[in-house]
Order: C-alpha cells, then structure tokens, then sequence
C-alpha cells in the first residue's frame, strides 16, 4: 500500500495490485507536487479549481487522486489492463465524489485522449519503461488541443529512456531520482 501525501486524504491508504504496476514512490510524488505546485504559485496559475487532470498509463491512480486531494475537480484515468483497472476503481470510488472521476480503458496509444470540457491543467505519462512511443504520445495530445497555455506535462521515464520533445513544448524542469528522470513539460510561451 501507499498512501497519499497532501490535501483533504492525506495518509489515507491506496491499494496496489500486486504485478503489473510501479507506483511513483511518496517521495518523487513529494517531489512533482512541489515543483508543479511552485511553479504555479511563481506564475499565478491556479492548478486545482474548475480544472482537470489526465493520468495517462494511471496504474493505482496515485498521481491523479493526489490531485483530487488537492482540491482538482476532474480526473481522466487512462489505464487498460484489466486487473489493474479493477483496482483502481476501488481507489476512485474510495476517494472520488460522483462525476469527479472517469476511467477510460482503451491503449491510449490507438485511442490517444480526446478533447474535454474542462480545462486541462495537468498531465501524468507515467509508461511501463521502455515499452511505449512517448514523443508519438505527445503529439498527439498536442494534436487534440488538449494542451492549454497553463497546462503541465509531468513525464516519468527510465533515466536511459530518450524522448523527443515536440517543437511546441518545453522542459522547464528535469528531475532525477534512482532509476527514474521526471521530464516537466509546458508549451512554448
């Protein structure tokens, strides 16, 4: 189990199953909120109210439900393994009110995210290591108009994966912990 680290279910418990999942551990989670949460304050930017968040490949749905924690109106969880899935509806109805939440469960990468009605403010890609096209990925939320002038990109990969960044974003901050490099995306301004 882990469990979420801020906002109104802080140190409440998620499940985890068991395989085919690699959870953000609490401190990188620790991390990404600081630094996404710091950056938003520096820029005036209110990353929580009337907007949404997408956590693409969400496995437990950690990244996303500490959003909700926080106060976020909307999660998008893109996960399509069957076992897992299972899972985190049971983390999603345990912390989320209804219509706070919305599990899709196709292979983002056929049926990458569409276009939603509120405004996207952050984004979680957080891949299996080694096994998906992250630059195809972000292209095509780019494509979708998904990506707004405040939207942030947070990319979890191995620190031997490369990625190409698409022409119309930037990384404004790159973190490594362990294995893991944490990529922080925005458009450019």
């Amino acid at each position: 189990m882990i469990k979420i680290i801020g906002g109104k279910y802080k140190r409440s418990n998620l499940t985890v199953p068991q395989k085919n999942v690699r959870p953000t551990s609490a401190i990188k989670r620790e991390a990404i909120f600081s630094i996404i949460e710091s950056h938003a304050f520096n820029n005036s930017i209110d990353l929580y109210k009337n907007k949404a968040v997408l956590d693409i490949f969400a496995g437990s749905g950690s990244l996303g439900l500490e959003t909700i924690s926080r106060g976020m109106k909307k999660a998008y969880f893109y996960e399509n393994n069957l076992e897992v899935t299972k899972n985190l509806k049971k983390n999603c109805l345990r912390f989320c009110k209804e219509n706070t939440y919305e599990i899709i469960e196709n292979d983002v990468m056929i049926f990458p995210p569409e276009k939603i009605s509120l405004q996207v403010s952050l984004i979680f890609i957080d891949p299996p290591y080694h096994q998906y096209d992250i630059s195809k990925l972000l292209l095509e939320i780019i494509n979708k108009n998904i990506i707004q002038k405040n939207t942030i990109i947070i990319i979890e990969t191995h620190k031997n994966e490369k990625f190409q960044v698409p022409e119309k974003l930037k990384t404004f901050n790159q973190r490594s912990y362990g294995k893991t490099t944490i990529n922080f995306l925005k458009l450019l301004s």
